[in-house]
């Protein structure tokens, strides 16, 4: 899932309508008591089910192992960069192929240790990258690419042709190598720094969720622990209850906000769908929803709906 930066400058990645309308609370139990579902769900679900935020802990979860791999690939790229400036380049004659040009088409450059008429310059800089970026745990599961192929997708497809026209290192392609690995680098901090602060927004809507779960359970157990009639305390919870679903709408609307607004635009997933934004870069691949959050915040509505359906199951029979 980890993404690389494009020569674009984007990451690359491996109802009915109602018969009438009715607002007191009175016109509102006698329809939902009304409803055979209401009165099936009060059967079949736990008076006090307790509702995990399982999916945002997941997604919290993936994205530090998200932002780690990112955070790797960036020292990777520094410390590629780091070597490749400490290199003894080839004379200047040796090579009069440019980076920042028009190149002609990449040709194969050679990944072999030693032999034919390659410059050591040369073998220098592919096992540099070979033993940095390449030699990450997650980077040949996920790109599957040669070091050619890689170099090319990760720093210019005119990388391979400059260091591939003479077999050697030219003090011109020295600098472009190094130029381009710590732009890879800082664009991989920037991406660090926004899936930290998709995190922080996780933590932040898990508070408050587990807030409306937590007070939706103790109202619950409030009214079970009251003795005699308790029709009026039950009406009182059932409007309680009405307050923390909306809560849950508000934390779907301040979401959206945030998905239809995303930090940044990943580029093709590998599969020739084109851009996608950041939240599916970071979701689309895991195995919770895309949308953990949205899905977190319909979890707990649902479950006060069928609290409040069982509530007015016992207002009707006069609990």
């Amino acid at each position: 899932m980890s993404a690389r930066q494009g020569a674009a400058g984007v990451f690359r990645i491996q109802g009915a309508e109602p018969s009438a309308e009715c607002t007191s609370v009175s016109c509102d139990l006698t329809a939902i008591a009304s409803d055979p579902g209401a009165i099936t769900a009060v059967v079949l679900a736990g008076l006090v089910a307790f509702v995990a935020l399982a999916y945002v802990r997941g997604a919290k979860e993936d994205c530090r192992s998200e932002r780690t791999r990112v955070l790797d690939e960036r020292d990777a790229f520094n410390d590629f960069a780091d070597r490749v400036a400490g290199l003894d380049p080839a004379p200047a004659s040796a090579t009069t192929l440019a980076f920042d040009g028009p190149t002609a088409a990449v040709r194969t450059v050679s990944t072999a240790n030693g032999g034919g008429s390659t410059d050591v310059r040369l073998r220098r800089v592919l096992a540099a990258y070979r033993d940095t970026v390449m030699a990450l745990p997650h980077y040949r599961e996920e790109y599957d690419e040669t070091i050619p192929e890689s170099l090319a997708a990760e720093l210019g497809p005119d990388t391979t042709a400059a260091l591939a026209s003479n077999g050697t290192l030219s003090p011109g392609a020295q600098s472009a190598l190094v130029r381009r690995s710590r732009r890879a680098a800082d664009a991989r901090l920037s991406l660090s720094d926004a899936i930290e602060t998709e995190i922080d927004a996780l933590s932040r809507f898990e508070t408050d969720l587990t807030r409306v779960d937590r007070r939706r359970r103790r109202l619950i157990e409030h009214l079970d622990g009251i003795a005699g009639d308790r029709t009026d305390a039950a009406i009182d919870i059932w409007q309680q209850l009405g307050d923390l679903e909306s809560e849950c709408d508000e934390a779907v609307e301040e979401r959206q906000l945030t998905l239809n607004d995303p930090p940044m635009t990943v580029d093709d997933l590998g599969n020739g769908t084109g851009p996608c934004l950041f939240h599916e870069y970071l979701y689309g691949s895991t195995e919770g929803p895309r949308y953990p959050v949205l899905a977190e915040a319909a979890e707990i509505a649902e479950q006060i709906r069928v609290d409040r359906n069982r509530l007015t199951s016992r207002i009707a029979g006069g609990e």
